[in-house]
């Protein structure tokens, strides 16, 4: 008999464990083009979290009466109409927003977090575990693009926000804006949380 996973560990492992920007090194694209500034990577991060959340939902609901032949072709739809309503959703309602994330909201279809998710797990549990596991990978995704964002957004901009932090004759580290500074800020983000999770481990160990 397999033992039963509490629902909390699906919603905490997207936050930390299966982190899926800092240890998973998933959804790349969005995540080096689009966090420039920290309002961006939110919007970003909300903005997928919603299509994850709502494909996982629907892909578990029906995952006994889709075909195993078509499961692939059929999650894409599926997640290429929550694109849809999140790409119109932002035109309509932030529309500098809309603009400035370009294309890459579209490209949510393509996201290999959604459609891993959609494979791996939810069409494997109940709505319920698909659920909590969507939200957490949600969170944690959203976070990682905030934290970059805000990194990069203070140290090109000197701001937060949009509010202004570094005063007083702060000279803006241009780099921070351009893809380069993506690279370089991701990369020591994720070879720090790797070094705190190894030495977090290490301990429960001994």
């Amino acid at each position: 008999m397999t033992e039963k996973i509490p629902l909390y560990k699906d919603l905490l492992k997207g936050l930390w464990r299966e982190n899926p920007v800092l240890f998973q090194v998933l959804g790349m694209c969005p995540t080096l083009a689009v966090t420039t500034k920290a309002v961006f990577g939110l919007s970003m991060g909300m903005a997928t979290s919603f299509v994850l959340i709502s494909s996982s939902i629907i892909v578990s609901i029906f995952r006994c009466l889709i075909p195993n032949q078509v499961r692939i072709a059929t999650y894409t739809v599926i997640i290429a109409t929550f694109v849809t309503i999140a790409d119109l959703f932002l035109k309509a309602s932030f529309p500098d927003i809309s603009r400035s994330l370009g294309p890459y909201v579209p490209l949510i279809v393509v996201n290999c977090i959604i459609l891993g998710r959609a494979e791996a797990f939810a069409s494997k549990n109940n709505p319920a575990r698909a659920l909590f596991d969507a939200v957490g990978m949600g969170v944690g995704f959203t976070l990682s693009l905030i934290l970059l964002g805000t990194i990069r957004e203070l140290l090109g901009y000197g701001s937060i926000f949009g509010y202004e932090i570094l005063k007083n004759g702060f000279e803006p580290w241009v780099i921070m804006i351009l893809p380069p500074g993506a690279f370089i800020t991701l990369g020591l983000m994720v070879g720090l949380f790797n070094m705190i999770n190894k030495k977090s481990s290490k301990k429960k160990v001994c």
